[in-house]
């Protein structure tokens, strides 16, 4: 079975966990200074895009771990949702639009940048910064549809932002 004959639900999970334990040390930060609701935001925001890069699976003329999987696309990413947080700042129950903006750049490319270091624990790794360099990024850790290794870290991932949280969060 190739990588790519894995369901996208092991993938997914393995995405899941990186970007839970990527953005955990913002989360965190956020709720000690008592910004849950960026916090809760911020969170949202980052398991939206969990597996965004991948979409290149389904774009034709455009190559799996390419464009998708490149900086430029972590700070394409991450402008566009400061863009939406610049639009829905300063209405009613929501925080004022330089502030929403400057999360949802944040917030936005981290996503991104979590999925893509998901993909350097592959083999195959990525080329963050094509096409000012070809050079590819690799740990060579695990194959992307090892199972395991996916649902481990969506585990891992769960268990250390709810710990975190049981630990920083007022009773």
């Amino acid at each position: 079975m190739s990588d790519h004959e894995q369901p996208a639900s092991v993938y997914r999970a393995g995405h899941l966990g990186v970007s839970l334990l990527v953005v955990l040390p913002v989360t965190v930060a956020l709720v000690l200074v008592g910004r849950t609701d960026l916090a809760v935001l911020g969170e949202l925001c980052v398991l939206s895009v969990a597996s965004l890069p991948d979409v290149d699976h389904e774009l034709p003329l455009v190559a799996h771990r390419g464009v998708t999987h490149t900086a430029w696309f972590a700070l394409l990413v991450g402008i566009g949702f400061g863009a939406v947080g610049w639009v829905l700042g300063g209405r009613p129950a929501t925080p004022a639009a330089p502030e929403l903006a400057a999360a949802g750049v944040v917030f936005g490319a981290l996503g991104i940048c979590a999925h893509l270091l998901g993909d350097v624990l592959t083999p195959m790794g990525i080329t963050p910064l094509w096409p000012l360099s070809g050079r590819t990024v690799t740990f060579d850790l695990v194959r992307a549809k090892n199972p395991i290794a996916n649902y481990g870290l969506l585990g891992l991932g769960v268990f250390a932002t709810v710990s975190a949280l049981l630990v920083v969060t007022p009773v």
